[in-house]
């Protein structure tokens, strides 16, 4: 398992059809080592902490390997003019890895890092900016139903964390996979 980006990124205006709210999705990879602090990467900040950071909610972490399926979405419904891969921390992530998935991963898992450790506390749960920023209405829906939603990290040991690192999981209590905790509110994104 390997981190491939770190990203971060400020909070700015968004255009949402005829409205502009604020947002930190667009995240960009950082270069170099960047410091894990109790809420979140330096330099990284989140406009709405009812849904975004906090203690359990420090690090988003969303596996490359979903990657292809956006591309080929986006580039299905006219989203992209250009069939470019996505840069890392197109879909808001922190840490942009590899070799983890969804279904892989227990809430209550500790993912360990050469300098921190993070715990895993909840899958991300997409919401419209998503579907703004991915250019597609239904961003949120395909999300519930390809169960690829990434999930949110505390951050058990502060430290430094770059690119290219390897990184370990530490089994939690195994009593729900993120992707189960992200199927039960299946009501709630398909409407």
């Amino acid at each position: 398992m390997q981190v491939v980006s770190v990203n971060t990124g400020a909070v700015r205006a968004l255009r949402i059809g005829s409205r502009t709210v604020v947002s930190a999705i667009g995240k960009a990879a950082a270069r170099g080592p960047v410091a894990v602090m109790p809420l979140g990467l330096l330099g990284d900040e989140q406009a709405d902490l009812s849904v975004h950071g906090g203690l359990d909610k420090a690090v988003y972490a969303y596996p490359q390997e979903h990657y292809a399926f956006w591309e080929a979405q986006r580039s299905k419904q006219g989203a992209s003019l250009f069939d470019d891969p996505l840069p890392p921390g197109f879909l808001g992530e922190n840490l942009t890895i590899k070799g983890l998935l969804e279904t892989e991963v227990w809430i209550g898992d500790l993912l360990h890092f050469p300098s921190c450790s993070l715990r895993v506390t909840a899958p991300r749960e997409p919401c419209y900016k998503f579907n703004a920023v991915m250019g597609l209405r239904d961003a949120g829906r395909l999300m519930m139903e390809q169960l690829c939603p990434g999930f949110y990290l505390s951050v058990a040991q502060p430290g430094p964390i770059e690119a290219g690192q390897t990184f370990t999981l530490e089994p939690g209590t195994r009593g729900l996979r993120v992707s189960e905790a992200f199927a039960a509110k299946r009501h709630k994104h398909l409407r």
